[in-house]
């Protein structure tokens, strides 16, 4: 079982929450950052002191206020710690249910568990925490683990992200078929920009391309 864990929350009230489950599997080794700047500076401070953490309990989504930070998502402090500390174990706790975001942070991050905050996330907590600390399987909330299995029609690909980046400068639709033909990007008609446009607003959701440029960023895609 972990000996030392630190947790990545900037709410006291789940924070609390998850110390208790902490305490209720023996774990009372744990300390706790507000920030994820805080958070790295203290996994990589505790390398250094050659007393490292074994367990990374991270939010995703955090508040902003007056402080000004450089990792400003849970997203981007697991992909960080896990380059700065490649055996620690990382359990994603958040409100997150979108598939593309959650299925990128195991496969970018190599997260050893995901559990959705939720009516039953204590006890999907202590699972989690059991199971990734005994075994080298990984968790996922049920909840979770079946819409991920569910198979989609439409995979993302590499022009999708092109399309969507595009998008997101501003680019009117015709001037990305000519961008795309300038820079040799293939296929580049106008039909096939056109249907993946579609099929993205489809497949995400969303209302117009404006609000599939916001989903896509927020999921961090783009």
């Amino acid at each position: 079982m972990f000996k030392k864990v630190i947790i990545a929350e900037d709410l006291e009230d789940i924070n609390l929450g998850i110390e208790q489950t902490l305490k209720s599997l023996d774990i009372v080794n744990f300390q706790h950052a507000k920030y994820c700047d805080d958070a790295f500076l203290k996994i990589r401070k505790a390398i250094q002191d050659n007393e490292p953490y074994d367990l990374l309990i991270s939010d995703l989504s955090f508040k902003k206020d007056h402080r000004e930070v450089n990792i400003t998502c849970g997203d981007e402090l697991v992909e960080k710690v896990r380059e700065l500390q490649p055996n620690i174990k990382i359990i994603a706790y958040s409100v997150e249910d979108k598939n593309i975001r959650i299925k990128s942070l195991f496969d970018k991050a190599d997260i050893n568990g995901f559990v959705l905050k939720g009516r039953n996330s204590i006890e999907d907590l202590k699972k989690a925490i059991n199971l990734i600390g005994t075994s080298d399987q990984k968790y996922i909330s049920p909840e979770i683990a079946s819409a991920l299995q569910e198979k989609s029609n439409y995979e993302i690909d590499d022009l999708d992200i092109q399309i969507l980046k595009q998008l997101s400068y501003g680019t009117p639709q015709d001037e990305i078929i000519q961008i795309f033909k300038e820079m040799g990007v293939k296929p580049n008609s106008k039909s096939t920009v056109e249907k993946k446009i579609s099929k993205l607003k489809d497949f995400f959701k969303a209302n117009n391309t404006t609000h599939l440029v916001s989903i896509t960023k927020d999921m961090g895609i783009i």
